[in-house]
């Protein structure tokens, strides 16, 4: 099912989806969101109220086309390892596969990064009966390089456990450093050639300001929070994430897909709802910001809808700030 879609309105309106990652494969573009659970639970730092258990994916043959739902393609039942919460996801190609990494809490509570494989972008997908060994967090984004290595991104704080992983082992009372130390970045690893494990350990990627220095811990409009997102553009990657609590899209650019990284600006401003989280992509000459807000539920933290917009450069590779709502 599907109808036309225009900027800045939600892709769908069957479902609430969020956490849209952005891909052309095959000449059309899908999209691989989290799916939202229409409940009433409760709401808290832990994100209980994203209790999400399963993944659709949607697809366009263009931005004239309908959005169609290819249904479902993952649950959680299927999942041996997973016990609840399938966050934020995304989707790469290589080795003649479709490879589907998605977060999940393990029997343990504790949040891991799983692989799923199917032989078409759609779906469905077939999940590793193990997670993948090493892995922690939420929020794993996949940039398959042009020499065909293969970098996975994650961490988010809060509810997605990154402050607890500081020691290399999960500590439960693992607290956020202080308001002057360095902020916790994002993660990186790179990926085996079967993408189902990790080449090393994975390390934590530094972001500094215009001078070399650390972002800080106490600087929310700029430090990483979660959802990060690594795409290329005329040689340079860019690093974007969300702020969490200031609701910024944010980037920073290296000449490093492992960095550090340097803090260039805004991407996007704040939405409606708690959460923002995004992806960037190229579909023919132009290039797309996919996000989503809460403006089809009235703000209701976890009942988003994925949207997509135009994305700027200016001619220093900069990229220009988006008002979702400026149309």
């Amino acid at each position: 099912m599907g109808t036309k879609t225009k900027p800045n309105k939600p892709i769908v309106e069957h479902i609430f989806t969020a956490d849209p990652s952005a891909h052309v494969f095959e000449g059309k573009l899908y999209i691989y969101p989290s799916h939202d659970l229409d409940h009433d639970g409760p709401s808290n730092d832990n994100g209980d109220q994203y209790a999400m258990e399963d993944y659709h994916v949607l697809s366009m043959e263009n931005f004239d086309s309908p959005c169609v739902d290819h249904g479902e393609v993952l649950h959680l039942r299927d999942i041996p390892w997973a016990k609840k919460q399938l966050w934020a996801p995304d989707a790469a190609y290589k080795n003649n596969t479709y490879y589907l990494f998605f977060p999940a809490r393990d029997h343990d509570d504790i949040f891991r990064i799983g692989v799923a494989t199917s032989s078409n972008p759609a779906g469905p997908f077939t999940p590793q009966e193990n997670y993948i060994p090493g892995s922690f967090s939420i929020d794993p984004a996949v940039l398959v390089d042009d020499n065909d290595k293969a970098y996975v991104y994650f961490g988010g704080l809060w509810g997605g456990q990154l402050e607890k992983w500081q020691t290399g082992t999960f500590d439960p009372n693992g607290k956020e450093p202080a308001a002057d130390q360095p902020a916790l970045g994002p993660i990186v690893a790179e990926l085996s050639d079967d993408m189902l494990s990790f080449k090393g350990k994975p390390q934590e990627i530094s972001i500094v300001d215009e001078n070399g220095n650390p972002i800080l811990a106490g600087d929310e409009d700029r430090r990483f929070f979660e959802g990060a997102w690594v795409h290329k553009y005329n040689g340079y990657y860019y690093l974007s994430y969300s702020t969490g609590t200031t609701h910024y899209i944010v980037y920073a650019m290296s000449k490093n897909p492992q960095g550090p990284f340097v803090y260039k600006g805004k991407i996007l401003t704040p939405v409606i709802g708690w959460t923002t989280h995004h992806s960037i992509v190229q579909f023919e000459d132009k290039w797309y910001l996919f996000y989503h807000d809460c403006s089809l539920s009235d703000g209701v933290n976890h009942k988003r809808s994925v949207k997509y917009t135009e994305l700027h450069y200016n001619e220093d590779g900069t990229i220009q700030t988006i008002d979702p709502y400026d149309e």
